[in-house]
């Protein structure tokens, strides 16, 4: 159960969830240099202001309340250091996919652990979905080692199922339960 106290749920030892701002471009530029250097799905170079436009359509946009996006904002600083959200999600067989990313050097901080424990508390405990997905790039260790430490499991691979950097590669499905999730985080930990 999700309690209430004269702090936001959405605020945690380190960091903030917040809704995009016009003014994250900037952030949200530096996060897609940092995911093309680690290997992730190459994209043609994008304009600053593509970036701008994103940035403020997001800022306007409605949620549907189970498909959003959140900046990370670490609460030492007030320097946006993420994202997360949630991207695909089927209320009537309750499941919804999840993705976060994290600036190249706010990584290994705790940020990510957090902001992602916070989402899946919202969706499990007030969305009441029962089963999160997490689609993962087989090569990416780092990503697949933080799902598992959160206590997503392996549910099956796709192989040669994407294409970058000149060859295909497998894509692991990890899924974490309600269930699960409820005995792993305990309400406030991470």
């Amino acid at each position: 159960m999700i309690e209430y106290g004269m702090t936001s749920f959405w605020t945690g030892e380190r960091v903030r969830l917040r809704a995009v701002e016009p003014d994250d471009w900037t952030a949200f530029m530096r996060f897609a240099k940092d995911e093309e250097r680690l290997g992730d799905l190459l994209q043609p170079p994008r304009s600053a202001e593509s970036f701008r436009t994103w940035a403020k359509e997001q800022a306007a946009a409605r949620s549907d309340g189970d498909c959003f996006g959140l900046a990370i904002e670490a609460v030492d600083t007030g320097e946006t250091v993420g994202a997360v959200g949630t991207h695909q999600a089927d209320p009537r067989a309750g499941w919804f996919e999840y993705g976060v990313t994290m600036g190249a050097d706010h990584r290994r901080r705790g940020y990510a652990a957090e902001a992602v424990v916070m989402l899946l508390r919202f969706m499990f405990e007030e969305r009441r979905f029962h089963k999160c997905g997490a689609r993962v790039f087989a090569h990416n260790e780092a990503s697949l080692a933080f799902q598992r430490r959160l206590g997503f499991v392996e549910e099956g691979r796709l192989r040669d199922h994407v294409f970058f950097a000149g060859r295909h590669h497998d894509l692991v499905l990890m899924g974490m339960l309600a269930k699960e999730f409820a005995q792993r985080h305990s309400a406030g930990g991470v």
